[in-house]
Formats: structure tokens, C-alpha cells, sequence
């Protein structure tokens, strides 16, 4: 008899911003089932930090730097940064 074992990765999600004095954090390591997408992490950190973000799809998503759709899915070790939207000032 064989058994599935499920494939765990290791992401870390950096809060930036505001969103980091909101959640009173910077970093969450959080282990997710492979495969994962970046809309099931954002499930989860919501979860737990409900008062990061108001508009989910407001949210601007970099994966290891690179910016990202939330239909993304994360390898071990990827680095999720959370950015707030960013508004233009005056002159």
C-alpha cells in the first residue's frame, strides 16, 4: 500500500507599507500545499489580518520582485510582497 504524501512550500509574504503597520508585522513564513496559488495565500493572511486591505483586488503583488497577477502560482522559497496602491500627490 502506498500513501500520497502532500508537498508542503515554505513562501514568506512581506507586508510593506502601511499594510505592515496595520498587520503590526513585516514578515509571515507560512507553509501552503503545492501547488499554490497567490489568491489562496492572500486567503489566508486576510484571514488573519483582516485589516491589511480593504479592496482585495486593489492589491499590487511582486513575486521575488517581479510583479504578479494573484492567479500566480508560488514555488518553495518564492518571497510574496504585499504593496498598497499608491496615490499621486499634487505639484
Amino acid at each position: 500500500m502506498s500513501f500520497c504524501k502532500e508537498r508542503f512550500l515554505r513562501v514568506k509574504i512581506k507586508l510593506l507599507a502601511h499594510y505592515r503597520d496595520r498587520a503590526g508585522i513585516g514578515d509571515i513564513d507560512i507553509d501552503v500545499p503545492s501547488p499554490t496559488k497567490v489568491s489562496l495565500l492572500l486567503d489566508d493572511v486576510l484571514k488573519k489580518h483582516p485589516n491589511i486591505a480593504g479592496d482585495r483586488s486593489r492589491l499590487v503583488i511582486a513575486v521575488n520582485g517581479e510583479y504578479q497577477g494573484q492567479d500566480y502560482t508560488v514555488a518553495d522559497g518564492d518571497e510574496v510582497a504585499l504593496i498598497p496602491p499608491v496615490s499621486g500627490g499634487s505639484r
